[in-house]
């Protein structure tokens, strides 16, 4: 098991969100759920994007089974965090809910993404969290991406996605969600989120590329250790909080 890592600060992220009309949110929504195929993160219709105004306790969100192919601004459905339908004609996604109670119970969250992609789907499959074995991970996740418990008959027979949704923040009671932006839902798949859309795209794709080498790394090692600590809060640390120097100043 990992070793705790002390918290490394983070700037509040709801500072940097800022009201956007109806319409700009869904062209947001919109261009994040057409980043998700161009990255090869979602076969089919597997896969959803969801945007949201915090300032406006709003969300836009892909509407459920429509093809990426076929998707326009104009599908794209705007709920706000209390779950009534206030834009948009077609059903929000199944997923809706889920979405819905992470924005409710993680503060600052400005995007929800959800794929089934196939590395990271592996490690959910085989109820395994992701571990962290190297700098590739220590620069997105401060520690092993997290692996929910099983949902119980009850809770897939009462309100699946917003139960999922529940064991999703139960999993992160003493895990902060801006430390760790994604979740491996027991024999489902991972949800990331961020600050914005773009951020939580890139990181379900840096998820995805991580997974893939773990797998790789355990194939070749089953008994790979972890990353040590302090390179773990180095690289964390470089990349994230008031100390970051990696990259370039605004």
């Amino acid at each position: 098991m990992a070793s705790k890592v002390e918290p490394c600060p983070l700037p509040p992220v709801s500072c940097l969100l800022s009201p956007m009309p109806y319409t700009a949110l869904k062209e947001a929504c919109l261009a994040a759920n057409l980043d998700l195929p161009k990255t090869g993160l979602v076969d089919l219709t597997f896969g959803n994007v969801s945007v949201a105004d915090p300032a406006r306790r709003v969300f836009a969100i892909k509407p459920s089974g429509v093809s990426y192919a076929e998707l326009r601004s104009s599908h794209i459905v705007v709920l706000d965090y209390e779950g009534n339908q206030i834009e948009g004609e077609l059903r929000p996604s199944s997923d809706t809910p889920t979405h819905r109670h992470l924005y409710l119970n993680f503060a600052g969250l400005g995007a929800v993404v959800h794929t089934h992609s196939r590395s990271a789907v592996a490690f959910a499959q085989a109820g395994r969290e992701l571990p962290c074995l190297g700098t590739t991970h220590c620069d997105y996740f401060k520690g092993p991406v997290p692996l929910t418990r099983a949902m119980t008959a009850a809770e897939v027979a009462r309100e699946y996605e917003w139960e999922t949704g529940k064991v999703i923040v139960e999993r992160f009671a003493d895990l902060n969600p801006l430390e760790v932006p994604a979740v491996l839902v027991r024999n489902h798949g991972p949800f990331t989120w961020g600050a914005s859309a773009a951020k939580a795209v890139e990181t379900a794709l840096a998820l995805e590329i991580i997974a893939d080498m773990a797998i790789k790394s355990l194939a070749l090692n089953p008994a790979a250790p972890p990353a040590p600590e302090h390179l773990l809060a180095k690289h964390f640390c470089r990349k994230h909080g008031p100390g970051a120097y990696y990259g370039q100043s605004a």
